[in-house]
């Protein structure tokens, strides 16, 4: 069984080795560096996924991004990165991570995150393409991979425009 909880200090180094072998690079783990020391930095949504014996295998990050509108800019949440060690794949954890996050993320009163993530997996979280909702992304991809999820149901309803992320996001390649 596996157990999630906010990051600690002490995890910071273990977060960074985990976002470095599941994404094969250094990206992700100056990115979450990055948030860190960032105002779009939400303490209690960056989570770590514990086995039975406290080893950290998995980590999720939520930051506070904006959707640009014509009226100004909204608050949202991105989900990134997301990354479970290389040898705990597979078994459900990223799952857990997501669930939780999201969970808590709502608890914290926020109504919607966007991701830009695998068609295949975030959907069954509630995740649909963005530009179903009016919602663009900044990046050039294909459509069915930036998406978005309303933690409160219609949240999006009233909302059109195109996220803008922090500079943060500019060190992942």
């Amino acid at each position: 069984m596996y157990s999630v909880r906010p990051e600690k200090n002490e995890d910071y180094a273990v977060i960074k080795e985990i976002n470095d072998l599941a994404f094969n690079g250094e990206g992700e783990g100056k990115l979450i560096e990055l948030i860190r020391g960032s105002d779009h930095f939400i303490p209690e949504l960056s989570l770590v996924a514990e086995d039975i014996e406290g080893k950290v295998v998995g980590h999720i990050l939520f930051s506070l991004v904006h959707i640009q509108t014509e009226t100004g800019l909204i608050p949202t949440l991105a989900l990134a990165p997301m990354a479970v060690l290389p040898a705990y794949q597979n078994q459900g954890i990223g799952s857990i991570l997501v669930r939780s996050g999201l969970e808590r993320a709502k608890e914290l009163g926020y109504t919607h995150v966007v991701v830009l993530g695998h068609p295949n997996f975030y959907p069954k979280f509630g995740f649909i393409p963005s530009i179903k909702k009016g919602i663009e992304s900044p990046f050039a991809v294909p459509e069915e991979v930036f998406m978005v999820a309303e933690l409160a149901e219609g949240s999006l309803d009233q909302i059109q425009g195109k996220v803008i992320y922090p500079p943060a996001f500019e060190t992942v390649s």
